[in-house]
């Protein structure tokens, strides 16, 4: 029984500096400007498209491709 009571406690610690290290790095975000925010969102939009575009192309090679050959 005081092995099981030495490991909770230990998983107890571990839990509580884990929340202290997320509650520390909560603290030094800051809330991004229009600015950061909109050029975060068109590089976001720019990596969707071009992973859409990668998807159909591969898409396109093996379903239509395969039909004119």
């Amino acid at each position: 029984m005081a092995n099981g009571t030495f490991q909770s406690d230990k998983s107890k610690k571990g839990i509580i500096q884990s929340l202290k290290t997320y509650l520390r790095v909560l603290k030094l975000t800051k809330k991004p400007s229009r600015e950061e925010f909109l050029m975060i969102s068109k590089i976001a939009a720019i990596g969707i498209l071009v992973v859409g575009t990668i998807g159909f192309i591969i898409y396109l090679l093996l379903t239509e491709f395969p039909k004119l050959v």
